[in-house]
């Protein structure tokens, strides 16, 4: 009876570490793409090292002039790691109808938008990106977009640190105090250019 009892712990012991060495590895932001304002692949691993700081936008919400500070905010940590970026959506109250020429005129001509946009993307619902199901995913619906200029922080490890709903300004000590924390977690580790193979 021992025999049997040891050789089937011994085999529970051995599934057990099978089924973890066949895990796949964490997904992190760096798993997703999304597609440029200017219709050009924009995998999240390029900014492998860096802080993201993702925000659902658009043209026509009485947050919209939150643009401003997301620009500012982008500015004053763009060189030490943190990048904005900007995802259009037409999700809540139908209020980014513009095609992606038109909201790249609009973020860049009244707000001076810098930060790097993505083309329009759904958020929720069958048709929501990978990214922002992932997002929902991870840190629960309660921490999901509700409106537009949800954000969602993003480490340097490319893992979800914590979201802000729609009224925190850019500017607000609590997402500032989370960026400058995030920021100091390391130097940005971006790879170093590799020659082009002949």
């Amino acid at each position: 009876m021992r025999a049997v009892i040891a050789g089937l712990v011994a085999s529970l012991a051995t599934f057990f570490q099978v089924a973890r060495a066949e895990q796949p590895a964490t997904t992190t932001a760096w798993d997703y793409t999304f597609t440029s304002i200017d219709g050009k692949p924009m995998p999240l691993s390029e900014y492998k090292g860096n802080v993201l700081l993702v925000v659902n936008v658009a043209s026509f919400c009485g947050f919209t002039p939150q643009y401003k500070g997301l620009q500012a905010l982008y500015d004053k940590y763009q060189g030490q790691g943190l990048t904005v970026i900007g995802v259009p959506s037409n999700d809540f109250g139908n209020q980014e109808p513009k095609a992606a020429g038109e909201i790249k005129e609009f973020c860049q001509g009244t707000y001076g938008v810098k930060f790097p946009l993505t083309a329009k993307a759904a958020l929720s619902g069958d048709d929501a990106h990978p990214f922002y199901v992932w997002a929902r995913e991870q840190l629960g619906w309660l921490n999901a977009p509700k409106w537009n200029f949800h954000k969602y922080l993003v480490g340097r490890d490319g893992r979800l640190v914590t979201s802000f709903v729609s009224t925190t300004t850019p500017d607000a000590n609590r997402l500032v105090s989370a960026v400058e924390t995030e920021l100091a977690k390391g130097a940005m580790s971006r790879p170093d250019p590799q020659p082009a193979s002949q």
